[in-house]
């Protein structure tokens, strides 16, 4: 396998419902089988919670390999409207060691952390030897603490070292360089960066660069996962030697048919 997503599964709360499978594992999956592109997931819960969690995964049919974990991580999430949402973190997973991330076939691979303790710097040290690293960028946002989520601007800048290619959203970009026009973003260090606008597209910072990539708007009461989906896509097209502008374009127009029910 020449492309891994690396990541821990969330159990998740939508509106107070039920809970359900989350983490960027999950959607990264599904948007990979849409595109029909063969990836590995190396996925992180709770033992105790296997049986809820891997199953809805494994079921999309690409290799999965499992990391055992004290706790799974959890949230609770309501949406405002639009791109907006109010989250809580019910529970943390353990940290990712440098041994869990041993992958010796994967040349390109998605991290995905959900708190900012998930991937220390010599986890993503080790995992980048050989490889081209896309990061998410609430790594660095989220604090490893219960409770109703705050982003904070603090985070070991060791962690960009290892990064190629780094997806982010427009308030953590707001949050950590003050916006995301070519100067702010310049100041991140990362050679590739995307800035993900919602339902109105991205932003494409390449070679000192930003270009604005725009989306086919697409209402959906739940977009959970829409990041995740967008940044699977996207490392998948940079690996088959998309642009990053194209590969903006292809996870643009894939994130909209996945929320439009076009694609599962």
């Amino acid at each position: 396998m020449s492309i891994a997503v690396v990541g821990s599964l969330a159990i998740d709360r939508i509106a107070g419902g039920p809970p359900r499978v989350g983490g960027c594992p999950f959607y990264a999956a599904r948007a990979l089988r849409a595109l029909g592109t063969s990836a590995v997931i190396v996925a992180k819960c709770a033992a105790r919670d296997r049986e809820t969690l891997l199953p809805p995964l494994v079921r999309l049919g690409l290799p999965v390999l499992w990391r055992d974990s004290a706790a799974s991580a959890a949230f609770s999430i309501d949406y405002d409207g639009g791109d907006h949402r109010r989250m809580s973190i019910e529970a943390i997973a353990d940290p990712w060691r440098p041994d869990e991330v041993a992958l010796p076939h994967v040349r390109w691979a998605h991290v995905a952390p959900l708190a900012g303790s998930d991937f220390p710097a010599e986890t993503l040290a080790a995992l980048s030897r050989g490889r081209t690293i896309s990061y998410d960028a609430q790594g660095l946002v989220r604090p490893d603490r219960v409770g109703p989520l705050h982003a904070s601007a603090e985070y070991d800048p060791e962690l960009l070292r290892f990064v190629s290619i780094l997806k982010i959203a427009e308030d953590e970009a707001e949050l950590l360089v003050d916006g995301f026009d070519e100067k702010a973003l310049r100041r991140l260090g990362v050679p590739e960066v995307v800035v993900t606008l919602g339902s109105r597209g991205c932003i494409v910072f390449v070679d000192g660069m930003a270009e604005l990539v725009r989306a086919h708007r697409v209402e959906s009461p739940d977009p959970t996962g829409a990041g995740d989906a967008f940044a699977a896509a996207y490392l998948a097209a940079r690996a088959h030697g998309a642009a990053p502008t194209a590969a903006a374009r292809r996870a643009c127009a894939l994130v909209a048919d996945i929320l439009a029910g076009r694609a599962r």
